[in-house]
């Protein structure tokens, strides 16, 4: 139930709530589960409190039965997601980043994620503390990448008009230090840092978010940060190269629960323009509104997307104006005309050059005659600008002057980072993590995608459409990591081998895509798109993408408001 004016729910809080009031600013007894070597995992609070620290405990689920058939307990270790602004990271960082992988992770990888970070997994826990100071070395934590705060912040990857994108990312930067927690819990417990029990949390509370919250700076027209999956986006306006503010759009979501259609996904709404010296005020209006307003009775319907879905768009926009102490002006025209990367080589107008390469699923490890990530040391080894992570999962190779662009390029080559076969379909084709290592997966998706992807790569031959392309995602579980509820065909894990099948979501991102199917396997799945793709191939308005053609066909409706039609 609410209070008289629906601002506030009441009834008995979440155990989170309890969990983060008795954990003096995100303590717990860390500190103690590290000494307990009776364990490789961590108890009680701990297993959530470490979240807030950027981590997630995890286990190698595919040998899970063996070890408790030896008596075992499970595998257990972490994976951490690190902080990266922007995803921009030095070349010297990289080596860091690969020499731990490989010396201290179960599997050797580094994982770029849909977070515009990366993630070590299967970190045991004698490693645990060594991975934060070795990071910190290198000038990298990963303070609430996790949690119910604000998480790693995103922005727009493409740095060829440098000097919007520098600013841009400046603030995207700001944006993160300033909404961080102020306790010194990660320094006091990984670092050895001294310890100051008493730390108000002006911004994010004393008992922190509702629920996770995730944040973007965005600039068109390239939606590659996705932000109709974001709680607030700030959308970079700018005039004669200079950016001079930006819109902001606030309530975007796409994680939901299987059976409950109470939860959905939804698109964030759009507030109006601000100037850049409101951003911080506004930023902080928005996180604090979520934080007395937020659902902290039921943890499903917790984030802010269900906020303005109770309280009404309007009361929320008044409350931020109120709090940041401006009003929102009128929007600024923008559009998004793609999401992508932009594959192979580019010149900013800086002369420097760029190169995004393709990591399928962003797993940069080495395999058979793909050595990906030897190459990408050798070249962070020579490379004289930076690398950065992109929201889809690969990797921009940044700020090459004209006279290493050979040398790179040529290291790219050898070493599998550039590769002529690989389809646009590919490169259109995102999946999360889930089996073996994530606990909440439901099917796979990871392992599952470029298999998936080769048969789709068939059936557009098949119907003569091998050059065009479906956005194409698959989620292990209906959390929204993969994004799949913005693609035109989002796959969400519903069981082993079982999916929910949603098509028609469009190539900009602006639209939510509509069950299709339920709880079907991957060949209905293929069977399925067979026949679509057919339809699509043959009666198709020229340039016309696929989850257009399916609405506008009549095979599914568009979703509009998706608290009245997503499951209508």
């Amino acid at each position: 139930m609410s209070d008289k004016n629906n601002l506030i729910v009441t009834g008995k809080l979440s155990d989170n709530e309890r969990l983060k009031a008795e954990s003096r600013h995100l303590r717990g007894t860390i500190e103690a589960d590290l000494k307990d070597d009776v364990t490789g995992g961590f108890t009680a609070d701990n297993f959530q409190l470490i979240r807030f620290h950027g981590m997630y405990q995890q286990d190698d689920r595919d040998i899970r039965n063996e070890r408790t058939k030896q008596k075992l307990e499970p595998l257990h270790n972490v994976m951490l997601r690190a902080r990266l602004p922007g995803g921009v990271i030095t070349p010297e960082q990289w080596l860091v980043i690969d020499k731990f992988a490989q010396d201290y992770s179960l599997y050797g990888s580094i994982r770029l994620t849909t977070r515009q970070t990366f993630q070590f997994h299967g970190v045991l826990k004698p490693n645990i503390k060594l991975m934060h100071q070795t990071l910190n070395k290198a000038g990298i934590d990963s303070i609430a990448t996790a949690g119910d705060v604000n998480r790693n912040v995103l922005c727009t990857s493409n740095p060829i008009e440098s000097e919007v994108h520098q600013q841009a990312w400046e603030w995207a930067a700001k944006i993160s230090e300033h909404l961080l927690p102020k306790t010194k819990a990660y320094a006091e417990i990984w670092l050895d840092g001294e310890k100051v029990e008493t730390t108000e949390e002006p911004i994010l509370g004393d008992t922190y978010l509702p629920r996770k919250f995730k944040t973007t700076v965005v600039i068109p027209p390239q939606n590659d940060v996705d932000v109709h999956a974001n709680d607030l986006n700030f959308v970079a306006i700018a005039e004669n190269g200079q950016l001079i503010g930006f819109n902001v759009l606030v309530g975007g979501g796409l994680a939901m629960t299987h059976g409950d259609t109470a939860t959905f996904p939804r698109k964030a709404d759009d507030f109006g323009f601000i100037e850049l010296k409101d951003t911080l005020a506004v930023a902080e209006a928005v996180v604090t509104t979520q934080r007395d307003w937020g659902n902290r009775v039921n943890r499903k319907n917790a984030k802010t997307k269900y906020t303005l879905e109770r309280v009404g768009v309007e009361t929320f926009k008044q409350e931020v104006e109120k709090r940041a102490g401006i009003v929102f002006g009128e929007s600024r025209p923008y559009e998004f005309t793609g999401r992508g990367d932009r594959f192979g080589w580019v010149e900013g107008i800086d002369g420097k050059h760029h190169l995004t390469v393709f990591i399928e699923n962003g797993r940069i490890l080495d395999y058979p005659g793909k050595t990906l990530k030897t190459g990408c040391a050798e070249i962070a080894k020579i490379h004289q600008g930076d690398f950065r992570l992109t929201a889809n999962q690969n990797l921009i190779i940044a700020g090459v002057p004209s006279d290493q662009k050979a040398t790179i390029e040529a290291l790219a080559v050898e070493h599998g980072l550039i590769q002529a076969s690989v389809s646009v379909q590919r490169q259109d084709s995102m999946a999360c993590v889930a089996l073996p290592t994530c606990p909440l997966a439901m099917a796979e998706a990871e392992r599952y995608l470029p298999d998936a992807v080769t048969e789709l790569e068939g059936l557009l031959a098949k119907h003569g459409m091998a050059d065009a392309s479906i956005i194409y995602r698959v989620t292990g579980c209906p959390n929204g990591c993969g994004r799949a509820m913005l693609a035109e065909v989002g796959l969400v894990g519903k069981g082993p081998g079982k999916y929910n099948f949603h098509i028609g979501g469009n190539r900009e991102g602006t639209r939510i895509p509509k069950m299709y199917k339920e709880n079907i396997s991957h060949e209905e799945i293929m069977q399925h798109m067979d026949e679509l793709i057919g339809r699509w191939a043959n009666e198709r308005n020229e340039n016309e993408a696929f989850g257009d053609f399916v609405i506008r066909a009549g095979i599914v409706k568009p979703v509009v408001d998706s608290a009245k039609d997503f499951y209508a």
